[in-house]
């Protein structure tokens, strides 16, 4: 069995955090789930290539902002997830 790298905990609630969203789009449509999916493994690998590991402020940002959008996405009045584009200069 090949030995694992021990997460920090930060890794490991970014890893929860993701779970989740996967979670609960299984709750939605089967074209609304692909969405969702298609949506957060984008905006999570955009964010792992592009944020700097030692910037622990921002990255605490982008976990407080994915989890109050799971909150939303709980929400089974919610069917769907949106993304809003942010030109960084």
């Amino acid at each position: 069995m090949a030995s694992r790298t021990k997460l920090s905990g930060i890794q490991r609630q970014a890893l929860a955090l993701y779970r989740g969203f996967l979670r609960t789009a299984r709750l939605k449509s089967p074209e609304e789930r692909r969405r969702i999916e298609s949506v957060v493994s984008a905006e999570f690998r955009e964010n792992a290539k592009s944020v700097d590991r030692r910037n622990f402020v921002y990255i605490e940002y982008l976990m407080r902002r994915g989890k109050r959008q799971l909150d939303q996405l709980k929400n089974p009045d919610i069917t769907g997830l949106s993304t809003l584009e942010i030109n960084k200069v």
